[in-house]
């Protein structure tokens, strides 16, 4: 019999891949003080949790106990994307093993910023 694990990020959780060296592959470079006192980490966005949920305020239940559960849940999205590089806070994350590959799960209000890497098409490589 075949099984397949699939690692769902719930919330408002972040999985990041991290990178622990010193420069970044964005191109950034984090100080050596920065780096000695462990508090900022980069890494890559492998998969984003669904956000936020929200309740529907648009229903108003005159007796909620009879409430059923056929609506879909909404959520507010988050601003990281997969493939994002982030800078994050490292005592926010929770370091776990998946598949014998270490990750790290962020909530997304310890990250500090992303870096989103775009192609742009240049003007001379289009043919005209």
């Amino acid at each position: 019999m075949k099984t397949q694990r699939k690692l769902i990020i719930v919330g408002d959780r972040v999985l990041i891949e991290p990178d622990e060296r010193m420069e970044t592959r964005a191109g950034l470079f984090l100080p050596p003080t920065v780096k000695e006192k462990n508090k900022v980490l980069g890494g890559r966005v492998i998969k984003v949790g669904p956000g936020y949920p929200v309740n529907d305020i648009s229903v108003v239940l005159e007796e909620p106990w009879k409430q059923t559960n056929t609506e879909p849940i909404r959520y507010i999205p988050l601003q990281a994307q997969e493939g994002d590089y982030a800078l994050f806070l490292k005592d926010a994350g929770i370091e776990i093993e998946f598949e014998e590959k270490k990750y790290l799960i962020v909530p997304h209000s310890a990250i500090l910023a992303l870096i989103r890497t775009t192609i742009v098409e240049d003007e001379d490589d289009r043919g005209f």
